[in-house]
């Protein structure tokens, strides 16, 4: 949902610390706030999806407003950053989002492993629903919105990496796997054969 300011960039150094990389979903209205942000996640390396540029549910819209979103958003992405994934804000994907995406050249990326980072408020709830939980090929949904959130990605990078996990962004574990996203295809996760 950002980038966010201080969390994302709170957030970056951490996931620099750890060498990993991941996979960002950035509304278009926020790209705006923080454009240095958005070159540096894409400087770092990081995959950027996009969330549409107002992050209002797209469930509702008309195939115009949701094309709107999309493109918008997609004009404010880096020079060389092309998005595979979009994310609809809320994972509200309809019949029409998917039929405006595969339009935009773009897969839906929704989650397989979501510990409500954005309501919960507390690292240790969260790093345990995600630790009790994840798997090979899981697809974790978190925020970078604030300070608990960041401390519980940071904690479940810590933890899954020592289990031997390896961290990977969305279009990675896709190629991984040997799946080459497909225009307007929702996917959740990507599971070892």
């Amino acid at each position: 949902d950002g980038p966010s300011g201080r969390f994302t960039r709170r957030l970056l150094v951490g996931l620099e610390q750890y060498g990993v990389k991941a996979t960002f979903f950035l509304c278009g209205s926020r790209m705006e706030l923080y454009p240095e942000l958005t070159q540096q996640i894409y400087d770092q390396g990081h995959e950027i999806g996009l969330h549409g540029y107002s992050h209002k549910s797209m469930k509702t819209m008309c195939r115009y407003t949701i094309s709107q979103e999309l493109r918008k958003t997609r004009a404010l992405l880096p020079d060389g950053c092309e998005a595979v994934f979009l994310r609809p804000p809320g994972g509200s994907g309809t019949a029409l989002v998917e039929q405006v995406a595969a339009k935009e050249d773009l897969a839906l990326l929704l989650w397989s492993v979501d510990p409500r980072d954005w309501a919960v408020h507390d690292a240790a709830a969260v790093e345990a629903a995600v630790v009790s939980q994840v798997r090979d090929g899981d697809v974790i949904l978190l925020h970078d919105l604030s300070d608990s959130s960041v401390d519980a990605a940071l904690s479940i990078i810590d933890r899954l990496q020592e289990e031997g996990f390896q961290f990977v962004t969305v279009g990675q574990l896709a190629s991984l796997r040997g799946v080459i996203p497909q225009p307007g295809k929702t996917y959740t996760c990507f599971p070892a054969p």
